[in-house]
């Protein structure tokens, strides 16, 4: 066996890991019910659903011996610094920013930058999806959940 796509295999081990830790972190909080969910309900839900998806992804980046034995070796390619870059500090922006700048530039920043990690950066695609995730988060987590964040610097 050998791993045939190491970016695939890291990423799902890395949402393995999240996962496996959002399920440690969470058994401290009384679980629930589907009807009647606890403070640790969600946090096991959705690290199981991390771990599982993590497995699945890293299993498929691994092809078996009589597999590997006739496919032409792989090219190695260059780890990926931009994209790493990019997309921590896009969450260190949006995080650092919320409380700060507020709820709809942070999420701004936070589109903004992380699609410039990828290879090709359209300005009109960018645009329209951050239009599009700014409403659909306000809409959810401002108006549905009423989350007490501040929507812009001036509260």
């Amino acid at each position: 066996m050998r791993i045939k796509n190491f970016e695939d295999f890291w990423s799902g081990m890395m949402f393995l890991a999240i996962g496996v830790l959002a399920i440690w972190e969470s058994a401290n909080y009384p679980f629930g019910t589907a009807s009647r969910m606890g403070p640790g309900y969600f946090p096991t839900c959705l690290g199981g659903i991390m771990a599982v998806l993590g497995s699945i992804v890293a299993l498929k980046a691994i092809e078996s011996s009589s597999v590997a034995e006739h496919a032409k070796p792989a090219e190695g390619s260059p780890f990926a610094w931009k994209a790493l870059t990019m997309l921590s500090l896009g969450f260190l922006l949006f995080g650092w920013g919320v409380d700060r700048i507020g709820f709809i530039p942070s999420l701004f920043a936070l589109t903004v930058i992380t699609a410039a990690a990828g290879s090709t950066f359209n300005i009109k695609e960018v645009l329209i999806m951050s239009v599009l995730l700014i409403a659909g988060s306000v809409g959810i987590f401002i108006y549905g959940v009423e989350l007490p964040i501040p929507l812009f610097w001036w509260r």
